[in-house]
């Protein structure tokens, strides 16, 4: 069994029917089933007329009759087991489909194949189809080629018409549906009519390429239709750590949500660009967003163009419908912005690139009770409103100095994410967020206390870099795996008990551990944190690594060349971006 996976209108079929047409001559039977979710879920015995197709293809029998998908299951295995076939199935989206017309290996002839096309890879793995092919969107090369077949029944462009080819073949991006379908309208068309076509596609998305690509969102949960809108409109390009953290704030089963938008080609993830998608996808969710009421943005569930934001915001227009909101940097006052944000009753996420240097009244504060997710950079006010609950929080570059106005003591009990990098902030108390799993203040240079008054057994991340911070003791986060004090040039003393088993990314680098004598060398217990993938030491005071470490295997150290060498490790070093070295044990 192979599998042939990618979003739709991207050439899956047309792959599998040449694969078909090249290979067929070699086999004892053969059958072509196109639109398998279709005619599977059209009608109750959907199912069992495919079987019946595949049956009177494979054994050239036309009297061939099935009275239920069980008595087909028995007729495929009894009937093909004796002969070498070659099947396609084309657009399953469901295990029961694959059970019920490829049940098992054991149904067919040693040196059969059968051909699976699919949006959902997980389909594909649940059936443990072991070959699995990923099809590829068209380099520009080939886009020009397929769109000019259609467009013109030639390979090139016609003379004159090179450029405006480019302009198709460009908003096509590579998705052959596209590509055909503009290429067939605009056959024997004038220039006029091109130029006009093009034009009309810059606001209004092609309708027959959303039709085909809004099958795949048909088929999600409601929670990960959700999830798809926001990371559309909302979440492009962040980290998937991030846009976890973020759904995770706002409700939503973060992990198993991206996994299935990824598997049915809704989205690619990325360790250098983060979340992304087409741009025909891109297009889908925003006209799902918008088709209810396409000239009302106010009653729109997502707003993501900083232009309806702004007028919605200084008309105070919002209404409950609004969900989330990303705008990006605006010389709106933050006073105009929160007393905007009133009528927004149901608001869940906002998403602002702001100025902290605007000068604003303490006492106008203003942030819906609703809101599970914040994320301010440039947050003016110097502490947060008294009613503020959400599940995350990010204000970086903020003149935070206080959580809470008149300095009040409150526990967010809600809060799991918390980043103030570049804040105000001095010091910081771990009971005021019982729940909390991240914790960001990067860059906070006035900050140089965190106090553990209680232990924090949900607290995973912690990031001190370049603060203030002297002293740290593990020994009440016991589930820590991620710790960065990296250029905390005022470090005297770190604590590591046996309890920080989980830890795996420790980050010191430029961090001098200068005025204690004793941690310019790390502990000889070192080695038993058994989880370490992670240990930077670059620009530190540390020589020799313990002995302990070197039992910890795939542990990845990163520092200078004679760090390094001075360990044993001349003949390891890799040297990485040009600029400092890592060893991998």
């Amino acid at each position: 069994m192979i599998g042939i996976k990618g979003m739709g209108g991207g050439g899956k079929t047309t792959l599998a029917r040449a694969i078909f047409d090249l290979i067929s001559i070699w086999f004892e039977g053969k059958s072509f089933v196109e639109n398998v979710r279709e005619v599977s879920k059209g009608s109750l015995s959907g199912l069992k007329e495919l079987q019946k197709q595949i049956l009177k293809d494979v054994l050239n029998d036309q009297s061939i009759d099935v009275t239920s998908v069980s008595d087909g299951k028995y007729m495929m295995k009894k009937m093909m087991c004796s002969r070498k076939v070659l099947i396609v199935l084309d657009d399953v989206d469901d295990i029961d489909q694959l059970e019920a017309l490829a049940g098992e290996l054991t149904w067919f002839k040693p040196g059969s194949r059968i051909i699976i096309t699919t949006r959902d890879k997980q389909v594909l793995l649940a059936h443990r189809v072991n070959f699995i092919h990923d099809v590829s969107l068209l380099s520009n090369e080939e886009a020009v080629c397929l769109f000019s077949r259609h467009a013109f029944g030639r390979e090139i462009p016609v003379h004159g018409y090179e450029e405006l080819s480019r302009k198709v073949v460009h908003y096509a991006a590579g998705l052959p549906l596209t590509i055909k379908v503009l290429g067939s309208h605009l056959c024997n068309r004038s220039e006029p009519e091109w130029v006009d076509t093009i034009e009309r596609l810059k606001t209004i998305p092609l309708d027959k390429t959303l039709k085909r690509l809004e099958l795949s969102y048909n088929g999600l949960e409601n929670d990960q239709k959700e999830t798809f809108l926001d990371v559309v409109c909302i979440l492009k390009g962040e980290t998937k750590e991030d846009a976890i953290r973020i759904l995770k704030s706002c409700g939503f089963n973060a992990q198993i949500g991206l996994s299935v938008l990824e598997q049915k080609s809704l989205i690619t993830i990325s360790t250098t660009y983060g979340l992304g998608f087409h741009d025909h996808i891109e297009e889908l969710g925003w006209n799902i967003v918008r088709r209810m009421h396409p000239n009302e943005p106010n009653k729109h569930s997502r707003l993501w163009i900083k232009e309806e934001i702004e007028d919605i915001l200084v008309n105070q227009s919002g209404t409950e419908a609004t969900t989330s909101i990303k705008l990006g940097y605006s010389n709106l006052h933050p006073e105009i912005i929160m007393k905007g944000l009133i009528k927004m009753k149901d608001l869940r996420l906002l998403d602002v690139n702001g100025d902290a240097s605007r000068k604003v009244d303490e006492g106008r504060q203003y942030l819906p009770e609703s809101l599970q997710s914040l994320c301010w950079r440039g947050y003016p006010f110097r502490s947060l409103p008294n009613t503020f609950q959400a599940n995350k929080l990010v204000n970086r570059e903020s003149k935070i100095s206080k959580l809470w106005e008149g300095g009040e003591r409150k526990v967010f009990n809600k809060l799991k994410f918390l980043n103030l990098s570049s804040s105000k902030l001095r010091t910081f108390d771990l009971s005021m967020t019982p729940h909390l799993e991240a914790l960001n203040f990067e860059t906070c240079k006035n900050f140089a206390e965190l106090n553990f008054p209680v232990e924090c057994p949900s607290l995973k991340f912690l990031n001190l870099s370049r603060s203030k911070v002297s002293n740290l003791n593990l020994g009440m986060t016991p589930h820590l795996e991620s710790l960065d004090i990296g250029y905390c040039n005022h470090f005297v003393e770190l604590y590591m008990p046996v309890e920080c088993m989980n830890l795996k990314v420790l980050n010191l680098t430029g961090c001098k551990l200068g005025f204690c004598d004793k941690i310019k060398k790390l502990p000889e217990e070192f080695g038993s944190l058994e989880c370490l993938k992670v240990l930077d030491i670059d620009g530190t005071g540390i020589g020799c690594l313990p002995q302990s470490i070197y039992q910890l295997k795939g542990l990845r150290i990163y520092g200078s060349r004679e760090q390094l060498e001075l360990n044993g490790f001349s003949s390891m070093t890799e040297l990485i971006r040009g600029v400092f070295y890592r060893v991998e044990l």
